[in-house]
């Protein structure tokens, strides 16, 4: 079998919503040594991917400590793979010649549309930094930084191509204009999606052929028109990559707990840096993970000493989960036998997956 683009759905967090086609609960983003692992998986079983697309359950650049973990691994491990991602496009301006140095290629960007009105209908909300906007305010953002995106990816030499998806009624007669606008952007290339409900309650009809052709139609007038040839193949649950070398930490007896680093309990929603203390996870005598107690983070210091008292502090756990983290701490806590996993998702689910839990389990107390 052979996989044009696999898409890697890696992407922990979301920065925006729309109001038609969103998946309440969509499956948990994989860990940076995951993707890895089940790239490996797929070519050990005779599959031959020839370039990944980080993309989904949310925006490729709206954690990028975890997505320049990610693509570090990719670099090591897979040089010769070709690496897309997709995106709205926030900080993507900011962050492009980065995203060239750890070899990107292409930036899949979706822009649905360029003229306000019509984006109020498309997005429920937007957040382009750690706070939510009222979308009047975060559309006009929405564009400018769009459109600067196109510039800074193309001037650092990775390749943009625009996703749009056709929503009958709100943006199919808009294509045109779109099209023109985005070539007066410095775009080349687009592929237009069908809008398709993933719910019988959707409140939108899924986008037919002949409209989804129509406005290809329209594009083409000032684009070229591309297909979308990625490969969508759901990643193994819980881990489970058959004949793969398995990256993921494993608890061991001299460390069978997990550190995470969090404000609301709930969700690992912590920078490394800014945690005062770790909630510590580990199995009780009947082998279920749960919450054992809190640990208060050791007072900072300077340098590397910092994270030299932290792995002192956590020595019997395994892996330490946080939202962001530097390179250094990173190298430094996994030489010293702590692996930092990077992700924005709940805590229950993830600390589950890193004990091998297929069904997610509710802790009683």
């Amino acid at each position: 079998m052979q996989i044009n683009t696999l898409i890697l759905p890696a992407a922990p967090q979301v920065n925006n919503r729309k109001s038609f086609g969103e998946i309440d609960k969509p499956a948990p983003a994989l860990f940076p040594d995951e993707a890895i692992a089940w790239i490996d998986d797929l070519i050990k079983r005779g599959k031959k991917v020839f370039s990944v697309n980080i993309c989904d359950p949310g925006d490729a650049l709206a954690a990028p400590d975890t997505l320049f973990s990610l693509l570090g691994l990719l670099e090591e491990k897979h040089p010769d793979c070709p690496v897309k991602l997709t995106t709205i496009g926030l900080n993507a301006a900011s962050l492009a010649k980065d995203l060239a140095d750890k070899k990107v290629t292409q930036v899949n960007l979706c822009i649905e549309a360029v003229e306000k009105d019509i984006l109020k209908k498309i997005y429920t909300w937007i957040r382009p930094g750690k706070k939510t906007l009222p979308l009047p305010q975060a559309i006009p953002l929405l564009l400018q930084e769009q459109k600067e995106a196109i510039t800074a990816l193309k001037q650092a030499g990775i390749n943009v191509n625009i996703y749009t998806t056709i929503y009958p009624g709100i943006n199919d007669h808009h294509i045109n204009t779109l099209a023109e606008t985005l070539v007066s952007w410095g775009a080349s290339s687009i592929t237009l999606l069908p809008f398709v409900p993933v719910s019988e309650e959707e409140k939108l009809e899924a986008c037919e052929t002949a409209l989804l052709e129509e406005a290809k139609k329209a594009a083409a007038t000032h684009l070229k028109i591309t297909t979308d040839v990625d490969i969508h193949l759901p990643p193994p649950s819980g881990g489970d990559f058959q004949n793969a070398t398995n990256l993921i930490p494993q608890p061991s007896k001299e460390r069978p707990n997990v550190a995470v680093a969090s404000m609301s309990g709930m969700d690992v929603d912590l920078h490394l840096g800014q945690a005062a203390e770790f909630l510590i996870y580990g199995p009780r005598e009947d082998g279920l993970a749960c919450l054992l107690e809190k640990r208060a983070a050791p007072e900072g210091g300077s340098g590397d000493s910092r994270w030299q008292a932290l792995a002192q502090t956590l020595s019997d756990c395994f892996a330490l989960l946080a939202s962001h983290a530097g390179q250094n701490p990173q190298n430094i806590l996994s030489d010293l036998g702590i692996k930092i996993l990077l992700t924005e998702e709940n805590i229950e689910g993830t600390v589950d997956v890193l004990y091998g839990g297929g069904k997610k389990k509710k802790c009683k107390k």
